[in-house]
Parts: structure tokens; sequence; C-alpha cells
């Protein structure tokens, strides 16, 4: 398991050993990336190797334990899991990925020029040169154009820009800058900004057989200078005439990438032209994603996991039907308005008696240091609702939007 951390990681590893194997833990270095620090994953691993940048030892290490399979827990993990995995192929048998398209799994320009590639529908985009290109080019698209670094994760630096200026103003501040995930960023990628309702599609494929695991439907605000800022996810039903389009584009998207084997998190604009993709993710989602669509449907990518690498033939048993939903789930957070030191949160008690209501989780405490929402990476509170009625999950959505705001939040 590369790069586990936070509570998937833990569930994820309790799994496999429930199924008879040994989780074995690699950090891909030694430093933990920023976005990840504060998410500890709790398993006792009996083995957890730091890989140092030399495959052959990292390998080396791992041998004497004959893995049997290897899967990215975070998105940092995804190309030393290929690399893995396709050194052990021939020794144990476990499945890859490969690493031809490692880089197309991870660099967002080039995920959105494979998949372009193989006739599937794409943004228009340029990786930034230098400041006169970007400014051209956002002169021939026109409107709003969103620069975002090459590698990163957590909509960190995601920028939408209206003018060239503002373009340009953005290149400066992403240009060589360290990103979340503690890389040196190797690269800026401007793109049209796609319009249309956002989801998230999650699957687990075993030997090129996908399977859907759920769809979210994101809802956005205009919030603190952001104009598109995710606050809530809402679970839907496997089929309808949205998710039918959804799911064909994000298997397409999945075989031009070269997933095979294991999990993906894909984000899908639905435009007046269809499905476009906005990013893909070759590993489990993560905003305690799973554990809601295991609240919603009684299994998750995590079990789909187990199967596809520890119990293919299960896996290809149950894999090609569509989930049915026992109760109708939502994750959504709270939006900070401004940021300070945080002395107490209003109305907390009125969040608890919603109808829907069933866990919270609050990751600023009074104390600490509330930073302004404008990224995944800065949520002060993230909630789960579900209840057997649909329309109550709604009503409390957009009773929590009513009860954050400026009053929610006491600082000092």
């Amino acid at each position: 398991m590369v790069d586990t951390y936070a509570s998937i990681g833990t569930e994820l590893a309790e799994d496999f050993r429930r199924a008879g194997y040994i989780p074995l833990r690699v950090q891909s270095g030694p430093e933990v990336p920023q976005a990840l620090r504060g998410l500890p994953d709790h398993y006792p691993y009996e083995v957890d190797i730091v890989h140092r940048g030399d495959l052959s030892a990292t390998l080396t290490a791992l041998l004497p334990f004959r893995p049997v399979a290897v899967v990215a827990g975070t998105e940092p993990g995804v190309e030393l899991a290929d690399a893995l995995s396709e050194a052990l192929h021939p020794i144990t048998g476990a499945p890859t990925n490969g690493t031809a398209l490692s880089a197309a799994r991870r660099d967002k320009y080039l995920m959105i020029e494979r998949i372009k590639e193989q006739g599937l529908r794409g943004a228009r985009q340029i990786v930034v040169v230098d400041e006169d290109q970007l400014r051209n080019w956002h002169n021939e698209i026109g409107g709003t154009i969103v620069l975002k670094p090459l590698r990163s994760a957590g909509n960190d630096g995601v920028t939408w820009c209206r003018s060239p200026e503002d373009a340009v103003q953005a290149f400066r501040h992403l240009d060589r800058r360290r990103n979340v995930l503690s890389e040196h960023n190797d690269g800026v990628v401007a793109q049209e900004c796609l319009v249309g309702a956002e989801y998230t599609v999650d699957t687990v494929s075993c030997d090129g057989t996908h399977q859907l695991c759920d769809i979210w439907e994101s809802h956005r605000i205009n919030a603190n200078g952001v104009p598109d800022l995710l606050v809530a996810w809402r679970m839907l039903p496997a089929t309808g005439e949205v998710q039918d389009q959804l799911v064909g584009y994000a298997f397409a998207v999945l075989d031009a990438l070269g997933i095979r084997h294991g999990a993906a998190h894909a984000e899908i604009k639905m435009t007046a032209d269809g499905p476009c993709l906005v990013e893909v993710g070759a590993r489990i989602a993560g905003a305690n994603l799973p554990a809601s669509a295991r609240l919603a449907t009684g299994q998750s990518q995590i079990e789909w996991m187990v199967d596809a690498y520890m119990r293919p033939e299960r896996f290809a048993q149950r894999s090609g039907q569509p989930y049915r939903l026992h109760q109708h789930v939502a994750r959504t957070v709270m939006v900070a308005p401004r940021e300070g030191t945080l002395t107490g949160y209003r109305n907390v008690e009125a969040i608890k008696e919603l109808a829907s209501f069933h866990d919270m989780t609050i990751r600023v405490n009074p104390g600490e240091q509330l930073p302004l929402t404008t990224n995944d990476l800065t949520y002060p509170i993230f909630v789960t609702l579900a209840h057997e009625v649909g329309e109550v999950v709604a009503r409390d959505l957009w009773t929590l939007r009513y009860l954050d705001g400026p009053s929610f939040y006491e600082l000092a």
C-alpha cells in the first residue's frame, strides 16, 4: 500500500487483513506531503518502508514478503505504485497498470491530451511557457480560463481568470512554487473553463472490467473569491439519463489512460455538449466518500478493491450490476468567510438537530487558527447527512448553507 493516509488507508488495510493478507506500507518519500499531514493512517503496519528514489532498493526490501498486489492510497503514490507493480508482476503476478501511461495518470495536461487522442472530449488547453504566450492564448479563447498546477491535488492552486492580466498574475503565483503534495511544481496548465454541473464517478477495475461504485452530484457556490467552491456531494442512483452518459464516458476515460486495475476517482463536467473530464485520480476517492457510499449502498470502493485484487472470481461474479440506494446520503462542509484565531462555533447544536444528521468531523477546533476556506484543504467542518427520504437530505443541505456564514464563527 503506497502512501496510505487518513481513515481510508486504515479501512483498506483492515479489509485486506480480513481477506487473509498482510498489509505492508511504502511511503513514496521521507517527507509526508503537506496536504496529508495530520491525517495519519492508524493501522499498525508490520512493515513500513520509505522509498528514497532507488526503485531497486525498495524492491529488494519488499521481495522477501512476495507482494501479490500494489495499491496507491493517495495521489502522490500513483506513479510509484505503477513502477512497483510492473516490476513485481513477472515475479509474483501482481496486477499492474504498467508505467507507459503513468505520467498521463498524474500530469493534468498529458491526461487531457491522452483522452483527446483516444477520441474523447477534453478541454482546450496549453502548458504555459511564458506570459506572452498565455496572454495571446487567453485572448484567442476568450471569456474565463482556469489555471492549475500540473500535478497537485485538492483544488490546490486552481484559479479562475477572467482576463489575460488575471491569468498572468495567477501564473506568476503558481510557477515553480511548492505544491500541497510537497512537490516542486513542474509546470502550469491553462484550460478553457468548462460550464456545467460537476459530478464525481468512483470506480474499481479488475483486469479491464470496470465496476461503478458511486456517483456524486457536486454542489458549488461563489465564495471567498472562488467562483466554483465545492460545498457538498450528494449521492445519486446508479442509473438515469445523466448517470448513463457519465458512466459510459468515465469507463472510456479509464480505458484511454490504461487504468485496468484498481480504483479511480473521476471528476466530470456535464456540459451542453456532453460529459467532459476535469481530471481523474488512479486511486480511491478522498473526503470520506467511500464511507458515505457504504452508508448509502452497503459497500464502497474499499470492498470492491479487496475483491478486485484478492478475489477476482468474486469480482467477476458481482460486477456489472448497478448499486441500489438503501438511503439518501450527502457530504457537506462549512465555509469559513474569514481567518483568525477561532474561539468557538455558534449553532453547532442546530446542525446536530437536523433530521438527516449522521455525523460531524471538526477539523479546526477552538483555540486553533481558522483559515479562509478557498479549497478542499481548508474546510473547518465536514457533515454527513443520511435519510430514507431524499427531500429531507436536500432540505437539510440548504439549511446548513443558511446556518453557515460570518455569524457562525467566533474569532478572537
